[in-house]
């Protein structure tokens, strides 16, 4: 292992990289996890870093009703983050498809119908501060047994 890497363990031993995805939403729950980056909320204080790259992700944020577009991109995007990951369901419509569920609709919600749920934020939408403490509640999902797997 080299250097550079034995530095990346150690930074990442104790922060939580998250990517988020958009299934089919009218973009609320988006504009609140948006606003955990901001200043009032600042969710890199806690250790908590946004990316676009799924293979540098820990957990994955799952918004929006799921379209039957995004069920096999969904999919794949779960497969590319590496072990130990979770999801987390932010906002009813990936949770029970809210407002989009209705018949007539192209929408297949639940979420977990795809992938593993490990926490839901009901809300429409809901607020920075409950999507903060959901992402902060699956920590020790991530990190149990981190230090045995180190080298």
């Amino acid at each position: 292992m080299s250097i550079l890497q034995d530095i990346k363990n150690a930074v990442r031993s104790r922060s939580i990289h998250v990517a988020y995805v958009d299934v089919g939403s009218c973009n609320g729950c988006d504009i609140e996890v948006l606003a955990c980056l901001a200043p009032r909320y600042d969710i890199e204080q806690y250790g908590i870093y946004v990316h676009n790259n799924p293979r540098e992700a820990d957990v994955l944020l799952v918004i929006g009703s799921v379209t039957p577009q995004w069920v096999d991109k969904l999919r794949d995007i779960w497969d590319k983050i590496p072990e130990p990951k979770v999801a987390v369901a932010i906002g009813n419509c990936p949770i029970s498809g809210c407002v989009y569920a209705r018949r007539g609709t192209l929408t297949t919600p639940p979420v977990e119908n795809y992938i593993p749920i490990a926490a839901s934020v009901p809300g429409c939408p809901p607020r920075p501060t409950e999507i903060l403490s959901a992402i902060l509640s699956v920590a020790p999902l991530i990190f149990k047994d981190y230090e045995e797997k180190q080298p």
